[in-house]
This record gives structure tokens, sequence and C-alpha cells, in this order.
């Protein structure tokens, strides 16, 4: 008798409801119509990769900034409504967001 059954005894009136998958499509996040800005920079002699123009709520930019570094397993902050990854990432940040449904607009090199 496996866990599920002995549950299924002790709580006989007991529905269980089928868990619900998180997909990136469907986390809500507000779109925007103007597109986001990915620069490239070099702050000390280090790369750094800086998202701004995101004109939703604060919020939100802090959850997509968590997904983004957890994603690419990078560090990186969230300042004055940017968001600021170590490395050059513009690519793969870009590919994620457009995945995402936003817009995206590459500025500088």
């Amino acid at each position: 008798m496996d866990l599920q059954d002995q549950l299924k005894n002790l709580f006989p009136d007991h529905i269980q409801e089928e868990p619900v998958e998180d997909s990136e499509n469907t986390s809500k996040i507000w779109m925007q119509d103007d597109p986001i800005l990915c620069k490239y920079e070099k702050r000390k002699g280090k790369p750094i990769t800086i998202l701004e123009g995101y004109t939703g709520a604060t919020d939100d930019f802090k959850i997509l900034a968590k997904e983004i570094k957890t994603k690419l397993s990078v560090g990186g902050s969230f300042k004055d409504d940017k968001i600021i990854i170590q490395g050059d990432y513009r690519d793969k940040i870009m590919k994620m967001l457009k995945d995402k449904g936003f817009n995206v607009k590459r500025v500088g090199g």
C-alpha cells in the first residue's frame, strides 16, 4: 500500500486537484507596446547587459529579472528601473523576452 492509497483511506471525501503547470507564456507580467532596450556596457573592464524601458509595475520587472538571472545562471541586480546582468548575454536575453511576447530593441554594437 503506497502513500496515495493510505491518504485515500484516511480522507475518503477528499478530491485531489490536478497540479497546474506554470508555463512561461502564461505568466501575469504586463506586456507593453514600447520596446525594452537591451544595452551592452563595460564597467570597470567587465561586460554587463542592461535592460531598461519597461513601463509596467516594478514588481513585475523584478520577477522578470529573477527569471532571467535564474535561467542564465548569472548574477545581476535591479536598480533604478534597470536590470543589470553580469556578462554579455544580449542574444540569449533578447530571445527569451521575444518568446515571452515582449518587443525588444538592441542598442549599441
